[in-house]
């Protein structure tokens, strides 16, 4: 009676559950089918319940279905299952195209790393050349350094050779030049002497005749034959003899003091017994000292030559060379270049005292210069001449060199001429050399340009520069004699000569 009462409770509870056909029930029942094998001990979950696709009515609410299987052991209970799914789960689904495309990507991605990783040996490969070239880069530069070094040493070396070389010629001309002026020095001697001993023989007779007049006690008149001419007056000064540069040593090294301090005293008196007769040996020698050599012409000195001058408001003897042929004459020359003899490349002191030799090369010095260009109003006269003949000239209204304390600077006025304007550049600049830099360029242009001048930043003109034969010359920097607007700076001048004459004229 129970079983069968149990029999019609189950009929009754399946009727109902098969009265509400949702899908998820027939769902179920499928999956319940399909897995009655499997269902043997235990219950299972089949599948989840899908919601309806009619929108539940107000009435109806959503309530969970239940299903009762009666297992073929004895049931301990029923087992409840949410047929309904939650919405957050249904968004975060991925579905096969987005798998696909995740997929694409990844393969994309791992293209890229693949060409990186080649790129990168690529540029490892890279590096490591780029290391070998500095290497040798850096081994060039070594390489390089050394055979600049011994080019230096090599080009100091005969500097030096040159310079010694051109000391002991210095020293050979300075010696020539003594050895003539000791000559005519000599000569002026031995014509005093002569006369000293006509004076002694005439003194003799003289004396004679007095001793015989003595003897007689009387004294007749002597004939007017006999009677000596009257002593010279003091104011002879053309009769005193030519003295020559003295030569000093300075560090074992015997220099041409063309321009050096001479004392007046040094001169020596002139003879009253000097009788005027015997000037006629000697009335083309220049005597002086003259306060420039536009005196000496007025003068009568009208032979160009070596003069004795002596400017005003000052004691300071030079020895320097007078151009009187130059139209109108009465030049003093402060610079000449004409056969490279002379190296011009030299330091301050040398510059300030002078060097050369006044009948050739020489620079007259700039403490004789300043001397010189302010006792009056002077112009300056540039002559240029080329390897072709060609001849040019540069004349400035004024030239002054302002005190050493100011280094030298460098005054000048109006140009005029047909060699073209190279020297006003210059105006207003100080004096530079290798050791003494005022110029207005980082550098010292003295060391580019070899010489000494009024460097600007640097120079449009430079004739104390190196004199190179031929013209045209190759060097690394613009050092050779030139004038930029005559010829260019890559010119070098055959011939320059800068003298300084009185003008008249007060204008600048």
């Amino acid at each position: 009676m129970t079983v069968l009462t149990l029999k019609h409770f189950l009929l009754a509870l399946l009727t109902i559950t098969l009265s509400r056909p949702d899908s998820a029930s027939l769902g179920f029942a499928e999956e319940f089918e399909s897995r009655d094998d499997v269902l043997e001990s235990e219950f299972m979950y089949a599948s989840r319940p899908k919601r309806s696709a009619d929108p539940p009515s107000a009435s109806d609410p959503d309530k969970c279905s239940y299903t009762f299987i009666v297992p073929q052991r004895k049931t301990t209970g029923a087992i409840c299952v949410n047929s309904k799914e939650p919405e957050a789960l249904l968004e975060n689904r991925v579905n096969k195209q987005e798998l696909e495309l995740l997929n694409g990507e990844l393969h994309k991605q791992r293209r890229q790393i693949e060409t990186l990783q080649q790129l990168v040996e690529v540029d490892g490969g890279v590096v490591n050349e780029v290391k070998l070239l500095r290497k040798e880069s850096r081994n060039m530069n070594a390489r390089v350094t050394q055979l600049y070094m011994q080019l230096l040493h090599e080009i100091i070396r005969k500097r030096d050779n040159a310079l010694e070389g051109s000391q002991l010629e210095n020293r050979v001309l300075n010696h020539t030049s003594e050895m003539q002026q000791l000559t005519a020095r000599y000569r002026d001697l031995e014509h005093k002497y002569q006369h000293l001993s006509s004076l002694a023989s005439n003194q003799s007779a003289l004396i004679v005749q007095l001793e015989e007049q003595c003897r007689r006690g009387g004294f007749p008149p002597q004939p007017p034959q006999h009677r000596q001419p009257p002593p010279p007056p003091v104011h002879h000064s053309p009769a005193r003899p030519f003295h020559p540069p003295t030569y000093t040593r300075h560090n074992n090294q015997i220099t041409n003091e063309i321009q050096s301090d001479q004392n007046v005293k040094a001169m020596p008196p002139t003879l009253p017994t000097v009788p005027p007769e015997t000037h006629s040996s000697s009335t083309d020698k220049p005597s002086g000292p003259f306060k420039d050599c536009l005196q000496a012409l007025e003068e009568g000195h009208a032979n160009s030559g070596m003069y004795l001058v002596k400017p005003e408001n000052t004691n300071k003897l030079m020895q320097v060379w007078c151009d009187q042929r130059h139209d109108p004459g009465g030049w003093t020359v402060v610079q000449r270049r004409m056969d490279g003899s002379v190296n011009f490349f030299r330091n301050w002191e040398t510059y300030k005292q002078g060097f050369g030799n006044i009948d050739g090369e020489y620079w007259l010095g700039l403490e004789n210069i300043h001397w010189l260009t302010n006792q009056g109003n002077y112009k300056l006269l540039v002559t240029l001449e080329d390897w072709s003949g060609r001849k040019t000239f540069a004349e400035y209204a004024s030239f002054r060199l302002e005190p050493e304390a100011d280094f030298y600077r460098l005054r000048v006025g109006r140009y005029h001429g047909n060699a073209g304007d190279s020297l006003t550049w210059h105006n207003g600049k100080q004096f530079t050399t290798l050791d003494r830099d005022h110029d207005v360029y980082t550098g010292n242009c003295a060391h580019y340009q070899k010489g000494g001048w009024w460097y600007n930043a640097c120079a449009h003109s430079n004739l104390n520069g190196v004199w190179y034969r031929g013209g045209h010359y190759r060097s690394r920097y613009q050092d050779g004699v030139y004038w930029a607007e005559f010829r260019g700076g890559s010119y070098s001048l055959k011939k320059v000569t800068m003298m300084i004459r009185p003008n008249p004229n007060t204008f600048h």
